[in-house]
């Protein structure tokens, strides 16, 4: 990954944009993440009944707007309605959920953008359009999900464009071991074609696991990273971008620490 200047510490992401402080994926929260020195934002998307993009980590609005509405079975006029910011407080009342065409708008030249998508292969039509005619190049952007297929669906589609696979682990006390295994990140990487691993922070993603992905010449992005020696730990590692909630106090801290 390449910046334009020169990065003492890997890419610093606003998770959701800057969601400690602004209610998360709404384009107040992304202005703050900027605003706070954020190297680019990463943003949920799913689509509506009528075929719209817009920007929503669940699979229902209740959470986060007061109306529990299912994304997939409500269309763009009625979710662009809700109001997305008052949960987070009164002086962010107004917010709205925006589609992921403003979000492209919203965002100046030179950030990068994280888009994780949280439904299924239906997305990619829509996505391909949005991509293909907007103003983005394909370098500065990421295609995320948790899904190996979809990550395949989206390299067949738009080989231009980067796709990470998104990886959680879990440590079984039992026998010692961590689901999936290395081995098993590796192999899903290499069949579904993806530039890169998204990974949790955990200690599964040790030095011995960048190597290899290195070596594989896939990328590596850390999500959600909030507290400051896991942050130190992963610029040591040297992973390419840590996606944090609160992206400006932790840009501060690791300066602070890069500071001679």
């Amino acid at each position: 990954m390449h910046t334009d200047t020169p990065h003492i510490f890997p890419l610093i992401i606003g998770h959701r944009g800057a969601s400690r402080d602004a209610p998360e994926n709404t384009l107040e929260s992304f202005r703050l993440a900027r605003e706070q020195g954020a190297d680019g934002i990463e943003a949920d998307f799913r689509l509506t009944a009528d075929g719209q993009i817009i920007c929503m980590h669940d699979e229902t609005t209740g959470r986060t707007t007061g109306i529990d509405l299912s994304v997939a079975e409500t269309p763009l006029e009625q979710l662009h309605g809700l109001d997305a910011g008052l949960w987070k407080g009164p002086a962010w009342s107004g917010a709205k959920i925006p589609t992921l065409p403003e979000v492209l708008s919203s965002i100046p030249h030179g950030s990068w953008f994280f888009i994780e998508i949280k439904c299924g292969t239906e997305i990619i039509p829509p996505l391909k359009k949005v991509l293909q005619t907007s103003r983005w190049s394909p370098e500065r952007v990421r295609l995320l999900s948790f899904s190996a297929p979809l990550i395949a669906e989206l390299k067949q589609n738009l080989p231009d464009w980067r796709a990470c696979w998104l990886c959680d682990y879990r440590h079984t006390l039992r026998d010692n071991i961590w689901h999936p295994s290395r081995e098993k990140v590796l192999d899903t990487l290499l069949r579904s074609g993806a530039d890169g691993l998204a990974s949790a922070d955990r200690s599964f993603l040790d030095r011995n696991l960048v190597k290899a992905l290195s070596e594989r010449g896939k990328e590596i992005h850390v999500w959600t990273v909030d507290r400051l020696p896991a942050a130190e730990n992963l610029c040591n590692l040297g992973v390419n971008s840590i996606m944090t909630n609160r992206p400006g106090w932790l840009r501060r801290n690791l300066e602070k620490l890069h500071t001679p």
